[in-house]
Protein backbone atom coordinates (compact mmCIF):
# COMPACT_ATOMS: atom_id res chain seq x y z
CA UNK A 1 0.00 0.00 0.00
CA UNK A 2 1.24 3.43 -0.73
CA UNK A 3 2.34 5.58 2.21
CA UNK A 4 0.72 8.62 0.64
CA UNK A 5 -2.86 9.66 1.04
CA UNK A 6 -5.06 11.09 -1.62
CA UNK A 7 -6.33 14.60 -0.97
CA UNK A 8 -9.82 15.69 -1.86
CA UNK A 9 -10.25 16.97 -5.39
CA UNK A 10 -9.52 20.72 -5.80
CA UNK A 11 -10.83 23.16 -8.33
CA UNK A 12 -8.23 24.41 -10.82
CA UNK A 13 -8.08 27.83 -9.18
CA UNK A 14 -7.49 26.28 -5.71
CA UNK A 15 -5.13 23.51 -6.76
CA UNK A 16 -1.53 24.50 -5.86
CA UNK A 17 -0.26 22.17 -8.53
CA UNK A 18 -2.07 24.35 -11.02
CA UNK A 19 -1.29 27.74 -9.54
CA UNK A 20 2.27 26.76 -8.61
CA UNK A 21 2.17 28.84 -5.45
CA UNK A 22 0.96 28.76 -1.85
CA UNK A 23 -2.12 30.45 -0.47
CA UNK A 24 -3.23 33.15 1.97
CA UNK A 25 -5.69 32.65 4.84
CA UNK A 26 -8.26 35.20 6.00
CA UNK A 27 -5.67 36.90 8.21
CA UNK A 28 -3.36 37.33 5.24
CA UNK A 29 -0.80 34.77 6.39
CA UNK A 30 0.98 32.98 3.57
CA UNK A 31 1.06 29.16 3.52
CA UNK A 32 3.60 27.62 1.12
CA UNK A 33 2.42 25.09 -1.42
CA UNK A 34 2.01 21.64 0.16
CA UNK A 35 2.94 18.40 -1.62
CA UNK A 36 -0.10 16.16 -1.33
CA UNK A 37 0.92 13.45 -3.79
CA UNK A 38 4.05 11.68 -4.93
CA UNK A 39 4.65 13.53 -8.18
CA UNK A 40 8.42 13.19 -8.40
CA UNK A 41 8.09 10.54 -11.13
CA UNK A 42 11.18 8.68 -9.97
CA UNK A 43 13.29 11.86 -9.50
CA UNK A 44 15.33 12.04 -6.31
CA UNK A 45 14.34 14.63 -3.73
CA UNK A 46 17.69 16.46 -4.07
CA UNK A 47 17.27 16.77 -7.84
CA UNK A 48 13.70 17.93 -7.43
CA UNK A 49 14.76 20.65 -4.96
CA UNK A 50 17.58 21.80 -7.21
CA UNK A 51 15.18 22.04 -10.11
CA UNK A 52 12.86 24.39 -8.25
CA UNK A 53 15.53 26.92 -7.29
CA UNK A 54 16.02 29.66 -9.86
CA UNK A 55 19.50 30.68 -10.93
CA UNK A 56 20.38 34.40 -11.17
CA UNK A 57 23.19 36.87 -10.56
CA UNK A 58 23.47 40.39 -9.21
CA UNK A 59 21.88 42.83 -11.64
CA UNK A 60 19.41 40.31 -13.08
CA UNK A 61 15.70 41.00 -13.18
CA UNK A 62 13.54 38.35 -11.51
CA UNK A 63 9.82 38.04 -10.92
CA UNK A 64 7.88 36.77 -7.96
CA UNK A 65 4.87 37.08 -5.69
CA UNK A 66 4.51 39.51 -2.80
CA UNK A 67 4.12 37.40 0.34
CA UNK A 68 4.50 40.04 3.05
CA UNK A 69 4.16 43.83 3.32
CA UNK A 70 5.72 45.65 6.29
CA UNK A 71 6.14 49.35 6.95
CA UNK A 72 9.82 49.23 6.03
CA UNK A 73 10.13 46.28 3.61
CA UNK A 74 8.35 43.83 1.34
CA UNK A 75 9.06 40.09 0.99
CA UNK A 76 8.99 38.60 -2.50
CA UNK A 77 8.84 34.86 -3.26
CA UNK A 78 10.86 34.31 -6.43
CA UNK A 79 11.32 30.54 -5.97
CA UNK A 80 14.68 30.94 -4.24
CA UNK A 81 15.67 29.15 -1.04
CA UNK A 82 14.45 32.20 0.85
CA UNK A 83 12.21 35.14 0.09
CA UNK A 84 13.83 38.25 -1.33
CA UNK A 85 13.69 41.50 0.63
CA UNK A 86 12.72 44.77 -1.02
CA UNK A 87 13.54 47.72 1.32
CA UNK A 88 10.89 50.44 1.27
CA UNK A 89 13.35 52.88 -0.35
CA UNK A 90 13.70 50.46 -3.29
CA UNK A 91 9.98 50.14 -3.94
CA UNK A 92 9.30 53.35 -5.82
CA UNK A 93 11.00 56.33 -7.43
CA UNK A 94 8.86 58.43 -5.10
CA UNK A 95 10.35 59.37 -1.76
CA UNK A 96 8.93 58.44 1.68
CA UNK A 97 6.10 56.20 0.45
CA UNK A 98 4.08 53.66 2.39
CA UNK A 99 4.84 50.16 0.98
CA UNK A 100 1.14 49.24 1.20
CA UNK A 101 0.40 52.04 -1.28
CA UNK A 102 2.78 50.49 -3.82
CA UNK A 103 2.14 46.73 -3.61
CA UNK A 104 -0.39 44.32 -2.10
CA UNK A 105 -0.24 40.69 -0.99
CA UNK A 106 -0.36 38.38 -3.97
CA UNK A 107 0.89 40.97 -6.50
CA UNK A 108 3.18 39.50 -9.15
CA UNK A 109 6.01 42.00 -9.73
CA UNK A 110 9.50 42.29 -11.16
CA UNK A 111 12.59 43.20 -9.15
CA UNK A 112 16.28 43.68 -9.83
CA UNK A 113 18.79 41.70 -7.77
CA UNK A 114 20.93 44.15 -5.82
CA UNK A 115 22.72 41.59 -3.65
CA UNK A 116 22.31 37.83 -3.85
CA UNK A 117 23.36 37.47 -0.25
CA UNK A 118 24.11 40.26 2.20
CA UNK A 119 26.03 39.87 5.45
CA UNK A 120 22.87 38.47 7.04
CA UNK A 121 22.36 35.99 4.22
CA UNK A 122 19.36 37.85 2.77
CA UNK A 123 18.51 38.31 -0.90
CA UNK A 124 18.16 42.08 -1.49
CA UNK A 125 15.96 43.22 -4.38
CA UNK A 126 14.80 46.51 -5.89
CA UNK A 127 11.47 47.04 -7.58
CA UNK A 128 12.20 50.62 -8.65
CA UNK A 129 15.47 49.66 -10.37
CA UNK A 130 13.76 46.88 -12.32
CA UNK A 131 11.14 49.42 -13.31
CA UNK A 132 13.92 51.86 -14.24
CA UNK A 133 15.66 49.30 -16.51
CA UNK A 134 12.41 48.43 -18.27
CA UNK A 135 11.44 52.10 -18.61
CA UNK A 136 14.81 53.24 -19.92
CA UNK A 137 14.49 51.16 -23.06
CA UNK A 138 11.04 52.60 -23.68
CA UNK A 139 12.28 56.16 -23.05
CA UNK A 140 15.14 55.73 -25.52
CA UNK A 141 12.74 54.44 -28.14
CA UNK A 142 10.39 57.41 -27.62
CA UNK A 143 13.29 59.87 -27.79
CA UNK A 144 14.47 58.23 -31.02
CA UNK A 145 11.16 58.89 -32.77
CA UNK A 146 10.71 62.34 -31.17
CA UNK A 147 7.67 61.14 -29.29
CA UNK A 148 5.90 62.32 -26.16
CA UNK A 149 5.96 60.87 -22.64
CA UNK A 150 3.35 61.43 -19.95
CA UNK A 151 3.19 60.86 -16.24
CA UNK A 152 2.02 62.34 -12.95
CA UNK A 153 3.92 65.10 -11.19
CA UNK A 154 5.21 63.49 -7.99
CA UNK A 155 7.42 66.19 -6.54
CA UNK A 156 8.42 69.86 -6.64
CA UNK A 157 12.19 70.30 -6.49
CA UNK A 158 14.51 73.27 -6.77
CA UNK A 159 14.13 74.60 -10.27
CA UNK A 160 11.26 72.45 -11.49
CA UNK A 161 9.10 69.32 -11.25
CA UNK A 162 9.69 65.56 -11.13
CA UNK A 163 7.47 63.39 -13.34
CA UNK A 164 6.99 59.65 -12.90
CA UNK A 165 7.57 58.27 -16.41
CA UNK A 166 8.80 54.92 -15.16
CA UNK A 167 11.82 56.77 -13.89
CA UNK A 168 12.35 60.27 -12.53
CA UNK A 169 12.03 62.81 -15.32
CA UNK A 170 13.03 66.40 -14.56
CA UNK A 171 10.84 69.19 -15.98
CA UNK A 172 12.49 72.63 -15.50
CA UNK A 173 10.19 75.41 -14.28
CA UNK A 174 10.96 77.48 -17.39
CA UNK A 175 9.67 74.65 -19.60
CA UNK A 176 6.41 73.85 -17.79
CA UNK A 177 4.31 76.37 -19.76
CA UNK A 178 4.78 78.71 -22.69
CA UNK A 179 5.65 81.34 -20.08
CA UNK A 180 7.52 80.86 -16.82
CA UNK A 181 5.42 79.70 -13.86
CA UNK A 182 6.35 80.89 -10.38
CA UNK A 183 4.11 78.64 -8.25
CA UNK A 184 4.67 74.98 -9.16
CA UNK A 185 2.83 73.39 -6.23
CA UNK A 186 -0.58 73.21 -7.99
CA UNK A 187 0.95 70.86 -10.60
CA UNK A 188 1.58 68.06 -8.08
CA UNK A 189 -0.66 65.11 -8.93
CA UNK A 190 -1.46 66.36 -12.45
CA UNK A 191 -0.60 64.15 -15.42
CA UNK A 192 1.52 66.14 -17.88
CA UNK A 193 2.72 65.40 -21.39
CA UNK A 194 6.21 66.45 -22.43
CA UNK A 195 8.96 66.02 -24.99
CA UNK A 196 12.32 64.48 -24.08
CA UNK A 197 15.07 67.03 -24.71
CA UNK A 198 18.00 65.40 -22.92
CA UNK A 199 18.85 61.77 -22.14
CA UNK A 200 21.96 60.53 -20.34
CA UNK A 201 21.81 57.03 -18.85
CA UNK A 202 25.26 57.24 -17.31
CA UNK A 203 24.22 60.26 -15.29
CA UNK A 204 20.69 58.95 -14.81
CA UNK A 205 19.49 62.20 -16.33
CA UNK A 206 16.20 62.70 -18.21
CA UNK A 207 15.19 66.31 -18.96
CA UNK A 208 11.70 67.05 -20.26
CA UNK A 209 10.00 70.03 -21.87
CA UNK A 210 6.26 70.54 -21.73
CA UNK A 211 6.67 73.90 -23.45
CA UNK A 212 8.10 72.14 -26.54
CA UNK A 213 5.04 69.91 -26.62
CA UNK A 214 2.69 72.88 -26.18
CA UNK A 215 4.46 74.85 -28.91
CA UNK A 216 4.18 71.89 -31.27
CA UNK A 217 0.52 71.22 -30.56
CA UNK A 218 -0.48 74.89 -30.54
CA UNK A 219 1.52 76.05 -33.56
CA UNK A 220 -1.52 76.14 -35.81
CA UNK A 221 -3.50 78.17 -33.27
CA UNK A 222 -0.55 80.54 -32.75
CA UNK A 223 -0.16 81.12 -36.47
CA UNK A 224 -3.85 81.93 -36.75
CA UNK A 225 -3.69 84.20 -33.67
CA UNK A 226 -0.72 86.14 -35.04
CA UNK A 227 -2.29 86.46 -38.49
CA UNK A 228 -5.39 88.06 -36.96
CA UNK A 229 -3.45 90.44 -34.70
CA UNK A 230 -2.92 93.86 -36.24
CA UNK A 231 -0.73 96.79 -35.07
CA UNK A 232 -2.84 99.56 -33.60
CA UNK A 233 -5.44 97.25 -32.07
CA UNK A 234 -6.32 97.56 -28.41
CA UNK A 235 -6.51 94.19 -26.67
CA UNK A 236 -7.45 93.05 -23.17
CA UNK A 237 -4.89 90.90 -21.36
CA UNK A 238 -3.55 89.68 -18.04
CA UNK A 239 -0.01 90.34 -16.80
CA UNK A 240 1.65 86.91 -16.71
CA UNK A 241 5.14 87.87 -15.53
CA UNK A 242 7.20 90.93 -14.63
CA UNK A 243 10.90 91.13 -15.54
CA UNK A 244 13.55 93.83 -15.33
CA UNK A 245 13.04 94.97 -18.92
CA UNK A 246 9.23 94.99 -18.94
CA UNK A 247 6.14 92.87 -18.45
CA UNK A 248 4.61 89.97 -20.38
CA UNK A 249 0.87 90.02 -21.02
CA UNK A 250 -1.26 86.98 -21.89
CA UNK A 251 -3.56 88.06 -24.71
CA UNK A 252 -5.59 84.87 -24.59
CA UNK A 253 -3.49 82.87 -26.99
CA UNK A 254 0.05 84.19 -26.78
CA UNK A 255 2.15 86.45 -24.62
CA UNK A 256 3.21 89.90 -25.74
CA UNK A 257 5.89 92.12 -24.22
CA UNK A 258 5.40 95.62 -22.86
CA UNK A 259 8.89 97.09 -22.82
CA UNK A 260 9.65 99.20 -19.74
CA UNK A 261 9.67 102.31 -21.95
CA UNK A 262 6.05 101.59 -22.95
CA UNK A 263 4.67 101.04 -19.45
CA UNK A 264 4.05 104.65 -18.47
CA UNK A 265 4.45 108.23 -19.63
CA UNK A 266 6.42 108.81 -16.43
CA UNK A 267 9.89 107.52 -15.67
CA UNK A 268 9.76 103.91 -14.44
CA UNK A 269 12.49 102.62 -12.13
CA UNK A 270 11.22 99.03 -12.30
CA UNK A 271 8.18 97.49 -14.08
CA UNK A 272 6.86 96.16 -10.74
CA UNK A 273 6.12 99.76 -9.71
CA UNK A 274 3.52 99.93 -12.50
CA UNK A 275 2.04 96.42 -12.89
CA UNK A 276 1.90 93.13 -10.99
CA UNK A 277 1.27 89.54 -12.04
CA UNK A 278 -2.46 88.98 -12.41
CA UNK A 279 -3.33 92.60 -13.29
CA UNK A 280 -5.89 92.99 -16.07
CA UNK A 281 -4.76 95.63 -18.56
CA UNK A 282 -5.75 97.24 -21.84
CA UNK A 283 -2.79 97.37 -24.24
CA UNK A 284 -2.19 98.61 -27.75
CA UNK A 285 -0.44 96.35 -30.27
CA UNK A 286 2.69 98.09 -31.57
CA UNK A 287 4.22 95.36 -33.73
CA UNK A 288 3.69 91.70 -34.69
CA UNK A 289 6.77 89.75 -35.82
CA UNK A 290 5.40 86.66 -37.58
CA UNK A 291 8.78 85.06 -38.23
CA UNK A 292 9.94 85.30 -34.61
CA UNK A 293 6.43 84.99 -33.15
CA UNK A 294 6.88 88.11 -31.04
CA UNK A 295 4.30 90.70 -30.09
CA UNK A 296 5.24 94.21 -28.92
CA UNK A 297 2.67 95.99 -26.76
CA UNK A 298 2.21 99.38 -25.13
CA UNK A 299 0.34 100.25 -21.98
CA UNK A 300 0.97 103.98 -22.08
CA UNK A 301 -0.45 104.22 -25.61
CA UNK A 302 -3.91 103.45 -24.17
CA UNK A 303 -3.58 106.28 -21.65
CA UNK A 304 -3.83 110.04 -22.07
CA UNK A 305 -0.46 111.67 -22.63
CA UNK A 306 0.02 113.92 -19.55
CA UNK A 307 2.14 116.29 -21.60
CA UNK A 308 -0.65 116.68 -24.13
CA UNK A 309 -3.13 117.20 -21.29
CA UNK A 310 -0.93 119.87 -19.78
CA UNK A 311 -0.43 121.59 -23.14
CA UNK A 312 -4.19 121.58 -23.78
CA UNK A 313 -4.99 123.02 -20.35
CA UNK A 314 -2.28 125.72 -20.18
CA UNK A 315 -0.80 128.44 -22.28
CA UNK A 316 2.27 130.62 -22.27
CA UNK A 317 2.04 133.47 -19.73
CA UNK A 318 0.00 131.60 -17.11
CA UNK A 319 1.05 131.25 -13.50
CA UNK A 320 1.20 127.72 -12.08
CA UNK A 321 2.22 126.38 -8.70
CA UNK A 322 5.07 123.86 -8.51
CA UNK A 323 7.67 122.11 -6.40
CA UNK A 324 11.42 122.26 -6.96
CA UNK A 325 12.65 118.72 -7.66
CA UNK A 326 16.28 119.14 -8.66
CA UNK A 327 18.99 121.76 -8.92
CA UNK A 328 21.47 121.78 -11.80
CA UNK A 329 24.28 124.22 -12.62
CA UNK A 330 22.13 125.95 -15.23
CA UNK A 331 18.92 126.21 -13.21
CA UNK A 332 16.24 124.25 -11.39
CA UNK A 333 13.59 121.71 -12.40
CA UNK A 334 10.11 122.33 -11.05
CA UNK A 335 7.27 119.81 -11.09
CA UNK A 336 4.10 121.56 -12.26
CA UNK A 337 1.90 118.51 -12.86
CA UNK A 338 1.76 114.73 -12.43
CA UNK A 339 4.91 113.57 -14.20
CA UNK A 340 5.45 117.04 -15.71
CA UNK A 341 8.63 118.95 -14.96
CA UNK A 342 9.75 122.28 -16.39
CA UNK A 343 13.08 124.06 -16.28
CA UNK A 344 13.67 127.44 -14.68
CA UNK A 345 16.86 128.61 -16.35
CA UNK A 346 19.27 130.40 -14.01
CA UNK A 347 18.65 133.60 -15.99
CA UNK A 348 14.95 133.37 -15.08
CA UNK A 349 15.41 132.80 -11.35
CA UNK A 350 15.53 136.43 -10.18
CA UNK A 351 15.65 139.98 -11.48
CA UNK A 352 19.20 140.29 -10.21
CA UNK A 353 22.20 138.23 -11.23
CA UNK A 354 22.29 134.70 -9.80
CA UNK A 355 25.50 132.68 -9.68
CA UNK A 356 24.05 129.43 -8.31
CA UNK A 357 20.43 128.16 -8.24
CA UNK A 358 20.67 127.38 -4.51
CA UNK A 359 20.94 131.13 -3.88
CA UNK A 360 17.27 131.36 -4.84
CA UNK A 361 15.55 127.99 -4.27
CA UNK A 362 16.06 124.68 -2.52
CA UNK A 363 14.83 121.16 -3.46
CA UNK A 364 11.35 120.53 -2.11
CA UNK A 365 10.43 124.20 -2.01
CA UNK A 366 7.02 125.08 -3.48
CA UNK A 367 6.50 128.31 -5.37
CA UNK A 368 4.72 130.08 -8.21
CA UNK A 369 6.28 130.07 -11.68
CA UNK A 370 5.23 131.50 -15.02
CA UNK A 371 5.09 129.39 -18.19
CA UNK A 372 7.25 131.08 -20.82
CA UNK A 373 7.40 128.26 -23.40
CA UNK A 374 5.81 124.84 -24.09
CA UNK A 375 7.55 122.51 -26.58
CA UNK A 376 5.23 119.49 -26.75
CA UNK A 377 7.24 117.69 -29.42
CA UNK A 378 10.44 117.79 -27.36
CA UNK A 379 8.49 117.53 -24.08
CA UNK A 380 10.04 120.61 -22.60
CA UNK A 381 8.52 123.43 -20.58
CA UNK A 382 10.38 126.65 -19.81
CA UNK A 383 9.43 128.40 -16.59
CA UNK A 384 10.33 131.65 -14.88
CA UNK A 385 10.40 132.64 -11.23
CA UNK A 386 11.46 136.18 -12.16
CA UNK A 387 8.47 136.76 -14.43
CA UNK A 388 6.08 135.13 -11.95
CA UNK A 389 7.09 137.84 -9.49
CA UNK A 390 5.82 140.37 -12.01
CA UNK A 391 2.31 138.85 -11.90
CA UNK A 392 0.12 137.37 -14.56
CA UNK A 393 -3.00 135.30 -15.17
CA UNK A 394 -3.39 132.32 -12.87
CA UNK A 395 -3.99 128.91 -14.49
CA UNK A 396 -7.58 127.68 -14.53
CA UNK A 397 -7.14 124.89 -11.96
CA UNK A 398 -6.19 127.44 -9.29
CA UNK A 399 -9.08 129.74 -10.14
CA UNK A 400 -11.44 126.81 -9.75
CA UNK A 401 -9.95 126.04 -6.34
CA UNK A 402 -10.84 129.51 -5.07
CA UNK A 403 -14.13 129.87 -6.94
CA UNK A 404 -14.92 131.89 -10.05
CA UNK A 405 -16.21 134.77 -7.89
CA UNK A 406 -12.61 135.48 -6.77
CA UNK A 407 -11.55 136.62 -10.27
CA UNK A 408 -12.66 139.34 -12.64
CA UNK A 409 -13.50 138.80 -16.31
CA UNK A 410 -9.82 139.01 -17.25
CA UNK A 411 -8.87 136.27 -14.75
CA UNK A 412 -7.34 138.74 -12.28
CA UNK A 413 -7.60 137.79 -8.62
CA UNK A 414 -9.94 140.11 -6.65
CA UNK A 415 -10.08 138.22 -3.35
CA UNK A 416 -12.41 135.70 -1.71
CA UNK A 417 -16.03 136.52 -0.90
CA UNK A 418 -15.98 134.36 2.26
CA UNK A 419 -13.65 132.91 4.86
CA UNK A 420 -12.06 129.56 4.10
CA UNK A 421 -9.42 127.16 5.39
CA UNK A 422 -6.61 126.53 2.87
CA UNK A 423 -6.80 122.98 1.49
CA UNK A 424 -3.61 123.04 -0.57
CA UNK A 425 -0.23 124.71 -0.80
CA UNK A 426 -1.56 126.86 -3.62
CA UNK A 427 -4.46 128.09 -1.48
CA UNK A 428 -2.11 128.69 1.44
CA UNK A 429 0.14 130.81 -0.78
CA UNK A 430 -2.79 133.01 -1.74
CA UNK A 431 -3.94 133.22 1.87
CA UNK A 432 -0.49 134.40 2.94
CA UNK A 433 -0.53 137.00 0.19
CA UNK A 434 -3.90 138.32 1.40
CA UNK A 435 -2.58 138.60 4.94
CA UNK A 436 0.33 140.65 3.66
CA UNK A 437 -1.88 143.02 1.63
CA UNK A 438 -4.49 143.38 4.37
CA UNK A 439 -7.76 142.98 2.42
CA UNK A 440 -9.25 142.13 -0.94
CA UNK A 441 -9.76 145.79 -1.92
CA UNK A 442 -6.05 146.50 -1.50
CA UNK A 443 -5.29 143.31 -3.44
CA UNK A 444 -7.50 144.43 -6.28
CA UNK A 445 -5.88 147.88 -6.28
CA UNK A 446 -2.34 146.56 -6.11
CA UNK A 447 -0.15 147.32 -9.15
CA UNK A 448 0.19 143.61 -9.83
CA UNK A 449 -3.37 142.46 -9.26
CA UNK A 450 -3.56 139.49 -11.58
CA UNK A 451 -1.24 137.23 -9.60
CA UNK A 452 0.77 136.92 -6.39
CA UNK A 453 2.19 140.34 -5.56
CA UNK A 454 5.90 139.59 -5.61
CA UNK A 455 7.98 142.69 -6.15
CA UNK A 456 9.67 142.88 -9.52
CA UNK A 457 12.64 144.72 -8.11
CA UNK A 458 15.40 143.06 -6.13
CA UNK A 459 15.71 144.01 -2.40
CA UNK A 460 18.37 146.49 -1.48
CA UNK A 461 20.62 143.79 -0.04
CA UNK A 462 20.59 141.90 -3.34
CA UNK A 463 18.75 138.94 -1.80
CA UNK A 464 16.38 137.08 -4.13
CA UNK A 465 12.80 138.29 -4.40
CA UNK A 466 10.72 136.37 -1.88
CA UNK A 467 7.85 134.09 -2.79
CA UNK A 468 4.71 133.88 -0.60
CA UNK A 469 6.18 130.76 1.03
CA UNK A 470 9.45 132.46 2.05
Amino acid sequence: MSDTTTAPALSPEDDPSVTGMGSFDEAGEYTPRAIVADDLAGMSLEDAIAGTIVNFDDGDIVSGTVVKVDKDEVLLDIGFKSEGVIPSRELSIRHDVDPSEIVSLGDHIEALVLQKEDKEGRLILSKKRAQYERAWGTIEEIKGRDGVVSGPVIEVVKGGLILDIGLRGFLPASLVELRRVRDLQPYVGRILEAKIIELDKNRNNVVLSRRAWLEETQKEQRDEFLANLKPGEVRHGVVSSVVNFGAFVDLGGMDGLIHVSELSWKHVDHPSSVVAVGDEVEVRVLDVDLSRERISLSLKATQQDPWQEFADAHRVGELVYGRVTKLVPFGAFVQVGEGIEGLVHISEMAAHHVDLPEQVVTPGEELWVKIIDIDLQRRRISLSIKQAAEGGEVAAEYREAFGEHAYDEQGNYVGPAFEFEPESEAQAAWAEYLEQTGNAEEAAAAPVSDGPAWTSEAPADDTPAETPES
